[in-house]
């Protein structure tokens, strides 16, 4: 099968996929993560090695247009709105769960510390569209839900810079580039994290100016799309963050603007295929034949994440003095976990090619376990709470 084709039959089957699987209550990324496994080299064998090989081309891509959205949520506005409690809460359950489980992996599994931060890392993502989901099938309300609601409209931004700040410290690590000068590794990663800062600040600074050229939304895609491209090549040509770039870019244009939410709309017009191709091809890299040796690694860190997310929560519900009932069941509803967590980890296989395949395998299986059994846990904490519409 030729690239292009394989592209159309991802389009369609995954259109079908998520039809089917919908009326099984299954989320729409796991009906494409399970799409992309049939179709991929180990069954059917339908995506060509071209379009594999592009995986790692094309994570930069998509998570640069989701490190974008996200930077949104960074709005004078919203960071009025949301409050003392989410931030605390938040940041929390985000180096809680980062803890717990490069803990648990590096001094329990005896695992290289390098691959232990990249998981840990990963942790903290969550699943934004699954939660909302969940609540919005109920008729949740009340003070529970909101301040759900507040945590995983800001929590991957946090997630995203703390992989940003892991990652480049584990390349280091990896690299044993500084090894007698152990400090230079964390001056390394504040230099990537910082210029990545610089880059997307002007990157947005000259989007929001550009942009007043633009007369019609056409051309006014074609300039955010041209200035995120731009921010994730420059990022890579100089060894910055892609995900900071391009959540600083968003940032930057979301406050500089007086209608800044403008870009972020134009953006949503075209990423529902891009979004598709993406977890499809993810589904397809999964190394069917590893699967076996990941038993521990994947249950300890199956294990370790949402308790790391439960236990971040109740401690950041305490120094914020929220209620009982936020302390004993927020963490809960933060079980789901999907497409910011994939895409860190094929971004990974991409800088790790052979550890990246131990990370990208255990995500890929836990994604989706947690995204079946996590709604059960978000409907659970809701229940508790007494918010769900009778």
């Amino acid at each position: 099968m030729n690239p292009v084709l394989s592209l159309g039959v991802i389009l369609l089957g995954g259109v079908l996929a998520a039809k089917f699987l919908r009326r099984a209550k299954f989320p729409m990324v796991t009906a494409y993560l399970l799409l992309g496994i049939i179709i991929g080299p180990y069954l059917l064998n339908l995506v060509p090695e071209q379009v594999l090989g592009a995986s790692g081309l094309f994570s930069n891509i998509v998570l640069g247009i989701i490190a974008f959205t996200l930077g949104q949520n960074f709005s004078s506005g919203n960071l009025r709105r949301l409050g003392k409690s989410v931030f605390l809460i938040s940041i929390g359950e985000v180096i809680a769960s980062w803890a717990l489980v490069t803990f648990a992996l590096h001094f329990i599994l005896k695992q290289p510390l390098y691959l232990s931060l990249l998981f840990g890392a990963i942790a903290p993502a969550t699943a934004p569209a699954a939660i909302v989901m969940v609540i919005r099938e109920y008729k949740a309300r009340g003070p529970l839900t909101n301040m759900i609601l507040g945590v995983v409209a800001i929590d991957d931004a946090w997630g995203l810079i703390l992989f940003a700040v892991s990652l480049a410290i584990s390349k280091s690590i990896f690299l044993h580039a500084v090894s007698s000068f152990p400090f230079l590794i964390i001056l390394k990663a504040l230099l990537e994290v910082g210029g990545a800062f610089a880059l997307g600040g002007i990157m947005g600074w000259l989007l929001s100016y550009f942009s007043r050229f633009a007369r019609t939304q056409d051309e006014l895609l074609i300039f955010t799309m041209g200035f995120i491209l731009s921010a994730i090549g420059l990022a890579i040509y100089f060894n910055l963050s892609v995900l900071l770039a391009c959540m600083v870019l968003g940032t930057a244009v979301i406050n500089i603007k007086p209608i800044g939410s403008k870009f972020f709309d134009i953006v949503k017009m075209i990423d529902s295929p891009i979004y598709l191709v993406f977890f499809v091809l993810i589904g397809a890299s999964l190394e069917l034949f590893s699967l076996k040796d990941l038993g521990i690694i994947g249950g300890v860190y199956f294990i370790t994440r949402p308790l790391g997310e439960w236990i971040g929560a109740y401690l950041g519900a305490i120094v914020s003095n929220s209620s009982r009932l936020v302390r004993n069941y927020l963490g809960f509803a933060l079980v789901p976990q999907a497409g910011v967590a994939l895409g860190m980890a094929l971004l990974c296989k991409s800088v790790f090619p052979e550890a990246g395949i131990i990370i990208l395998n255990v995500i890929i299986a836990t994604t989706i376990i947690f995204e079946l059994v996590g709604p059960f846990f978000t409907k659970f904490a809701l229940s508790k709470a007494h918010e769900i519409e009778k």
